[in-house]
């Protein structure tokens, strides 16, 4: 079965966004119905944790708090090997280290340009795509 190791940013469109047919908002229920397991690491929930309480977002509290909890609840939570990828950005590297210690993992992401050219990351709308086809 495939897991998916879900960007930040890809929480935070779906939270953002309107439309219940987003790619992102449809990612985000499929972990949350169980239909698509989830991989985190401490530091990736320690990034959703940080990045959903800022102001700038102005997410109410007890909606981030509902949804973290409920992705904790989901989550497969690993200890990844960590890589020596060289990546444009250091704040990706939990993300792309817990893609390649998870077997069989997407990392799904709105900054695909951020990381190295892979077959196992891609945007929420190619995931969608390869999910529907198995």
């Amino acid at each position: 079965m495939r897991k998916v190791v879900i960007d930040t940013n890809v929480l935070v469109s779906a939270l953002l966004s309107s439309h219940d047919d987003s790619a992102t908002v449809i990612i985000v229920s499929l972990v949350l119905k169980g239909c698509v397991p989830l991989i985190i690491t401490s530091r990736i929930l320690a990034e959703y944790e940080e990045v959903l309480r800022r102001r700038k977002f102005r997410f109410p509290e007890e909606n981030v708090s509902e949804l973290l909890d409920a992705l904790k609840r989901k989550a497969i939570e690993i200890d990844p090997i960590p890589s020596n990828i060289e990546l444009l950005d250091e704040d990706d590297r939990p993300f792309l280290d817990a893609m390649l210690s998870a077997e069989e993992s997407i990392l799904v992401t709105g900054n695909i340009k951020h990381f190295p050219r892979h077959e196992r990351i891609m945007t929420a709308r190619a995931f969608l795509s390869l999910f529907c086809q198995s």
